[in-house]
Order: C-alpha cells, then structure tokens, then sequence
C-alpha cells in the first residue's frame, strides 16, 4: 500500500484533462507508441468527435517504482456526477487551470468536491505553450481560491509534454498513500459496464483486505452471493490477474447475470462476514425528464435492455416504463441535463440501431390539488384541469457565471430577462467576476448556456446546481398538426409566456415539416382556444397545362374538383413528423 497512490484529474471543460492523461501514460510507458492516439482514456466514439469527456475513465501507471492509479474525469456540469464518484475512490486530485482562460465556474465546482472529501489538491496551469497565456494573472487567481504559494503551482504544457514529469514526482510526493478502513474485504463499487462476452464488468476500489480469484463474496445492500470469476487493473484495456491488493483500484467479473444487481455505491465484502458498508454516493436527483419511445413498437424490449445497459455505465440515468396513446410503451427517463439526455439518445441510435421519439424536455414541478394533495409532474399529459389545482411550484437552480468584466451588463439583463434573481457578486481579481443568481431551471434547459458564451465572446462559463421551489403559474399547451394533437410536443410553458412560445413553436413547425398534398394547419391550443396558427399550402399539379383555349369555365372546372380533392386529403391525410421537427423547436433562436 506505501506504493500506491491514487489520483484523479479535474477541470473545466476543455482544460487539457485528456491530453495530459495521454502524455502521463507515454512518459510512463503505459501504452506502446505504436497505440498511441489523442484521447486515449476516451472509449467511445462521441467522446472523440465531440472532444469532451463523457466517461471517467481508470488506468494503472508505473512511475519510478510506484504505482500510479489515475480516474480521468468529465469536465461539463451534466457530468458532476461522474466526478464525485471518482472523488470517492481517490486520495489526490490535480487542479487542472488553462493558461489562458484562467479559473472557470466548473473548476470552482469541482474543486469544492474535491475539497469535501478532503483529498490533496496539486494546483496545476496547463497551455503554458500558447501566446495567450497569462501564468502570473492565473497564478494569482489559483493562490487566492487555493491560500497555497505560488511556488506550490506546477507549470505543464499536455500538448508537448513539458512539465508531465514533475507533476507525476510531485503526486508521489505529496499524495497520502491509502489506508486500510477494514481487515476484512471491503470494495466500492464506483461504476460498472457491460461487456458482450463477461457481462457486468465491476469497477471498484478496494478499502480494506485482498480480493482473490475464485473468492466468494458478496453485495452489501441485498447480500447477493457470488463467486470472483476475473479481476484485474485497467491499462487502460482490461489486464487480468490473480489479486488486488488493499488500496488498489480494478475491475471484478463476477457470475450475475442481473444488471441491477450491481449498484454503483454498494460494497462488495466476503460471503461469510458482515463487514460494515461504505458510505455511498448522494442520491441523484435528476434536473430534466423527458419521454424516451421506439419508432416502431415492437422494439419495446430491445430498448428496455439498451437502457439497463446503458444504466450500468450512467450511474445518474432514473427511468421508469412509460405509456401514451400516441406513442406506444416506453421510458419516461431523468437526466441531468440536457447534454446528457442528448448523448444517452445518441448512444442508443448508435450502439443499439434504435430509432426514437424523444418527447419536448421538461423539468419537475410540485403540483398542489384543492383536495389536499400533492404530487409531482414530470409530464404535460399529468396535468390535470385547472379547476382542480390550487398552486404549482418549479424548480429554482443557483447559478454561478464566471466572466470578465466587460461583459457582465449584457450578462446581468439577460439572466434578469430570464427571470433570474440576484444573490451576489464576487471579484476573482480586477478583471474576473463571479455573478451569482437564482433562476428557474427551465431558464437554463434549451440554449441558456449557448447565449452566455455568446454574449461574452465565449469566454464567460456556468455552473448550476438545485437550490430549491418556488411558485409560478404555469399552463398546459397542445399541438396540433393537422387539427391532431401531437402528443410528443405538448409543454408546460407560463401563462404570461404562452403566446409568445407558441407562435414560436408553430412558425418553427412550419419551416421544418415537409408539404404534403394538402393544406397543413400547426396551431398552439391552450384548452380549447387557439393562440398561435400557422398553414403550409399544399403541392399544386398544374392541372389546367393540358388545356388550349376554350371557354374560361373549364379551367375552373378542373381547378374545383382539384380544390375538392385536396380538401378530402386533408380529412383523413396523416402527417408523419420528423426527428428534426423535435429537435428544432428546442432551440430558442
């Protein structure tokens, strides 16, 4: 255990946490040369397209006789989650700040994570490299958030690989080795994946005692009993061995065949003790909840089975089986935010041929009834009639902006715009401020983020986090496409709010829906009074081009019966909406 250590990497979204995970495994020789790529750590493909990283992601090092356990993490705020799991298994964290942009809101979230578990914090200035960068102004920035020196900051470039090696020394040095919480065996379970061939693949960190092959042990929450089939260290693919030694971070395969059997947060002890558990993780409360339904429905089951999959690698994902009329069975699934809903239905298209309808995002209000009770709506279908609610309160998140400060007037109206209110303000130093707010979380859903990093050149960054209700007056809007409802883009929007979205929405629908042969009506209903409208006028056939002259009244004649013809179409005529349509209305712009 007196040569382990165990560390994480944090940051802000696009720090340079990846790259300098990729030059940490090349100094150390982890990976031949001859493998190497950029982004190594990031398994899948979404990660690389997009450069972010989704999942955390172990890997085991050997540094001058020391063996180096490092979690990559995410950096984007709908993945905190994936960062405090990593917190959990890690003694050490480096503070990852970019050069050029200096402290930004998620660096200040996830170092207060770091912090509450009280891990060693090794402040570190990435992108030294680029004639943008402004050490001393960061510095300064880190020694006022961190109370350290300015020598205590370590100075790298990831991109070319300067300044890795002390940084991996430094780790070394200034690291706690783990300590043994037990005699007997004792593992977190701080995530798990599926594999095709071993099934559930356990990532745990050990706490107390050795894990063996063909050791019997079992699952502390329901006291499933099973049999170590595999385990071993990741590099980063899977390396098998025979024993993980207290302190150690690996993988376990075990006999369920279950896929809820293995939670993320449960401890894994030996079949014949009672160990005590392990802490586990806060409960996670999803932010946003959205409708999740195959195309075609008798894809029902394969989308059940893609979700529990999915749901072994995405701790935060709470689904429950859903129905609509409309729609057929499906999922009715919370995320943490939009991204993550986002890369959950890409995933899904992509690694399990899935075709989908993902219905309009909405968050969770408390729905207050005249008869005493109260209930929570996720869905604008469990909106009941009017006369029976006596109140609704939504969600209010605390929002903290980081921004310089020539743009802060600009960011103050349109957070007062969208209904934020002020809390307070915090200089970083004479050109960074911290703008904290409270606003409605569905303020923040769509494009919020987007329009901030507009605004100020993109340079300001957000973080958010639940803060509490509070009372608002919402209504339930339908609508209709060719006067039938679609049960898809049916929202909760406010009252004051109402016509403006759904005139909004109906001229959105109007650019995207593709014409038809006749005549097609997008309306906003609010019960039965129509706010907003809009028409796509039908494909004409020139069925007047075969006539030469003649009495006027032919023409009319044909252009009649054309008229007719249309007007039936329009009758019993269907209009299939495309994934895009959905997608559109999402955007604010």
């Amino acid at each position: 255990m007196e040569k382990i250590r165990n560390f994480c990497i944090i940051a802000h979204i696009d720090h340079g946490k990846s790259t300098l995970a990729d030059r940490m495994l090349e100094v150390t020789n982890t990976i031949d040369k001859r493998k190497m790529k950029n982004q190594v750590l990031d398994q899948m493909d979404l990660e690389r397209e997009r450069g972010i990283t989704i999942k955390l992601q172990p890997v085991r090092m050997q540094w001058h006789g020391y063996t180096l356990n490092l979690i990559d993490t995410p950096g984007h705020v709908d993945f905190t989650y994936e960062v405090s799991r990593s917190l959990a298994a890690v003694e050490g964290a480096i503070l990852l700040v970019d050069a050029t942009q200096g402290i930004e809101a998620q660096t200040l979230a996830n170092l207060y994570l770091a912090l509450e578990q009280n891990l060693e914090i090794i402040p570190v200035i990435n992108k030294i490299d680029l004639p943008a960068s402004d050490v001393e102004t960061v510095s300064k920035e880190i020694v006022n958030l961190l109370g350290c020196k300015k020598e205590d900051i370590l100075l790298t470039s990831a991109k070319t690989g300067q300044g890795v090696e002390a940084i991996l020394q430094t780790v070394v040095d200034r690291v706690p080795a783990p300590k043994s919480r037990a005699d007997e065996l004792q593992a977190l379970i701080f995530d798990s994946a599926y594999d095709e061939y071993r099934g559930v693949v356990i990532y745990i960190r050990v706490f107390g005692g050795n894990l063996k092959k063909g050791q019997l042990v079992k699952f502390s929450a329901n006291e499933e009993k099973t049999e170590v089939l595999d385990l071993g260290f990741f590099q980063p693919s899977w390396v098998s061995s025979a024993e993980l030694e207290n302190g150690s971070i690996g993988y376990l395969v075990t006999g369920i065949k279950d896929l809820s059997l293995a939670k993320v947060g449960d401890t894994i002890i030996s079949e014949d003790c009672a160990t005590k558990a392990l802490p586990g993780y806060k409960e996670i409360k999803p932010m946003v909840y959205a409708g999740i339904f195959p195309t075609d429905g008798g894809e029902y089951n394969k989308l059940r089975e893609a979700i529990l999959k999915l749901k072994l690698s995405d701790a935060s994902l709470v689904f429950e089986p859903a129905s609509s009329q409309a729609l057929g069975f499906g999922f009715r699934c919370g995320f943490l935010g939009l991204l993550h809903l986002e890369i959950f239905q890409e995933r899904l298209k992509r690694e399990f041929n899935l075709n989908l309808i993902v219905t309009i995002p909405t968050v969770a209000y408390k729905l207050f009834l005249k008869n005493g009770q109260a209930k929570i709506l996720t869905t604008p279908a469990e909106m009941p009639d009017s006369n029976h609610v006596e109140y609704i309160e939504e969600p209010y998140v605390k929002i903290e902006v980081v921004s310089p400060k020539n743009y802060i007037g600009d960011l103050i109206s349109y957070i007062i715009e969208q209904r934020g209110l002020a809390k307070d303000t915090e200089y970083l130093d004479e050109n960074r401020v911290i703008l904290r707010y409270e606003l409605p979380l569905s303020s923040v859903l769509v494009d919020f983020y987007d329009k901030i990093k507009s605004i100020s050149s993109g340079y300001a960054s957000l973080n958010y986090d639940l803060s509490g209700y509070k009372k608002c007056d919402l209504v339930k809007m339908d609508i209709l496409v060719a006067e039938n409802p679609v049960e898809a883009l049916t929202m909760l929007t406010y009252r004051d709010q109402a016509h403006m979205v759904g005139k909004r929405i109906v001229n959105k629908l109007k650019n995207v829906l593709p014409r038809a042969q006749f005549a097609i009506k997008i309306q906003a209903a609010i019960g039965g009074k129509i706010i907003a409208a809009e028409k796509i006028s039908p494909m004409r056939k020139d069925v007047t081009a075969k006539l030469y002259g003649g009495d006027v009244t032919r023409k009319r004649k044909l252009l009649e019966k054309q008229k007719k013809g249309k007007k039936r179409m329009a009758q019993s005529g269907r209009v299939v909406i495309p994934q895009e349509a959905y997608l559109a209305i999402l955007r604010k712009d």
